[in-house]
């Protein structure tokens, strides 16, 4: 009688099956960065994702994923917005930048987070394709140009 493997032994047989595969085409720790995104994966994402490994279709993933921002693009009114911070933004943040997004946009905003300390501070937006840098580096960047110039240009 064949007895059911646990949830550890399964896991464990997974994992050990992952590693092997990525070993083999040396690409282990790329799987583990790209496990920690699929984690976050809805259902019916992994589902479409199974299918079309199943139908030996997954070289179409890149073109599915144009398609499906187009066909998005046209059928729904929803605006993406990409906000990059140095720290994770709370609640009320949150709420304010979506709020302010949708009455300069005129329609419902889709808040995308990103979380890069290397800005130092401020928020970089990015939305229909323009990209609104208000952030420290970029500020401190600004200053550096303006300072230059002006010692280069100053005559001295």
């Amino acid at each position: 009688m064949a007895t059911k493997l646990s949830d550890e032994a399964k896991v464990e047989a997974y994992v050990r099956a992952l590693i092997e595969a990525g070993r083999s085409e040396g690409r282990a720790n790329a799987d583990l960065v790209q496990w920690l995104h699929a984690c976050k994966f809805s259902p019916e994402v992994l589902e479409t994702l199974s299918t079309m490994g199943r139908e030996h279709d997954l070289a179409l993933v890149k073109e599915f994923s144009k398609r499906y921002k187009e066909i998005l693009d046209s059928e729904d009114e929803t605006v993406s917005v990409t906000v990059t911070t140095a720290v994770p933004m709370d609640d009320a943040l949150r709420a304010k930048i979506c709020a302010k997004a949708e009455a300069d946009l005129k329609a419902p905003v889709y808040l995308v987070e990103r979380v890069d300390p290397s800005i130092l501070g401020g928020i970089v937006m990015e939305v229909r394709g323009k990209r609104y840098d208000a952030s420290v580096r970029a500020q401190l960047s600004n200053i550096r140009k303006t300072l230059s110039s002006a010692y280069v240009g100053s005559g001295k």
